[in-house]
């Protein structure tokens, strides 16, 4: 399963970090990060729940850039 996701950040070297640490999620099968569009696009591993694995891709996120932030 494939969402897209509107975020806020302030860079495109903070988008690639936020992609990076999406993309290094648990449950995470691929993620994508656009700077220009602000949107991030995930999709997900087989079977797992996209509110639970999005709440830890935020968390992660903020761990590499605390101002960024992702519209659930």
């Amino acid at each position: 399963m494939k969402k897209t996701y509107k975020i806020d950040v302030d860079c495109a070297n903070c988008a690639n970090k936020m992609e990076l640490a999406a993309q290094r999620t648990e449950g995470v099968k691929n993620a994508t990060v656009n700077f220009m569009t602000l949107k991030m696009q995930v999709e997900f591993q087989e079977g797992q729940d996209p509110k639970a694995v999005m709440e830890q891709v935020r968390k992660n996120c903020k761990k590499v850039e605390n101002d960024c932030e992702i519209f659930l």
